[in-house]
């Protein structure tokens, strides 16, 4: 399954996926994982959350965050929610131009019974089709 959580810059969004990694501790039987490109918020997470700093991997593309996402995940099979902040930022691309991203997320999500959320920067109105379905 995948959520997304949208708005403008400066709307709570990461405060939003934070709280919900905080919350899913508590019901998860498997890992989390949160993906993020700074340590701003390492701190603010629950010890039991795997919080991962992907700028530390120069990430360049949406081609290697898919990689990125996919070796995360193969690193334990007991992976529950994942968490990923600011995907176009990460990807260095906007989220127009994110549909395979979209579609791998979906295939890996479904393959092994995950919950993905992630944030986009960006209005309801400015979402494409292929991010909508997931709101």
């Amino acid at each position: 399954m995948i959520k997304v959580i949208y708005g403008a810059k400066g709307t709570g969004k990461t405060k939003m996926m934070i709280d919900a990694a905080n919350e899913a501790v508590q019901v998860a039987k498997g890992h989390l994982i949160f993906l993020t490109d700074t340590k701003r918020y390492m701190y603010d997470l629950e010890r039991e959350v795997r919080f991962i700093d992907v700028s530390e991997y120069n990430i360049a593309g949406e081609a290697a965050l898919c990689g990125f996402v996919k070796g995360v995940i193969a690193g334990n099979h007991d992976n529950e929610y994942i968490y990923i902040d600011g995907i176009a930022r990460i990807a260095g691309k906007s989220v127009q131009e994110m549909a395979e991203f979209f579609y791998m997320l979906e295939k890996v999500a479904t393959a092994n019974n995950l919950v993905v959320t992630v944030s986009v920067s960006a209005a309801k109105e400015e979402l494409p089709d292929f991010v909508t379905k997931y709101l």
